[in-house]
């Protein structure tokens, strides 16, 4: 389980550091991708979890739209990564161009993902979150959380 909030540096050839504690988990490498809506970030996942979510995408039906929009958006948007002996991956030019990411980022757990956000975008999306807690609470509250 991935829980936690991380501050790196996304070097100048686009390399970027996992913190340690999760360097074991992704011994047999893993997926990064585009997020599933609209923010500026990416998601990492575990060959594992990845393979779980891919499995659910493919079962979808195809003949919606949305569906095939949003395995088109996945799929396409992502790329095997693997490690070097410092724990640090190479993240695709058009990644780090979609997810807008610069120098600073923070990497957050997110229980079966890792999100990697550019430094300034997690703070607004923080901010923003943090001013709408209520009415996220009351949401999450009727959904039995």
């Amino acid at each position: 389980m991935f829980i936690g909030e991380y501050q790196h540096t996304l070097d100048e050839k686009s390399r970027l550091a996992i913190p340690a504690k999760f360097r074991v988990v992704f011994k047999k490498g893993a997926v990064i991708s585009l997020p599933f809506g609209s923010e500026k970030c990416l998601f990492l996942f575990t060959k594992e979890e990845w393979a779980k979510l891919a499995q659910k995408i493919a079962s979808a039906p195809s003949s919606q739209s949305n569906t095939r929009a949003f395995a088109r958006r996945m799929f396409s948007g992502a790329m095997d990564v693997t490690f070097d002996k410092q724990g640090r991956m190479v993240l695709p030019d058009y990644l780090v161009k979609n997810a807008g990411l610069a120098r600073d980022v923070v990497i957050a757990g997110l229980y079966n993902r890792l999100e990697i956000w550019d430094k300034n975008s997690w703070i607004s999306f923080k901010e923003n979150a943090s001013r709408q807690s209520e009415e996220i609470a009351e949401k999450m509250g009727q959904l039995g959380i």
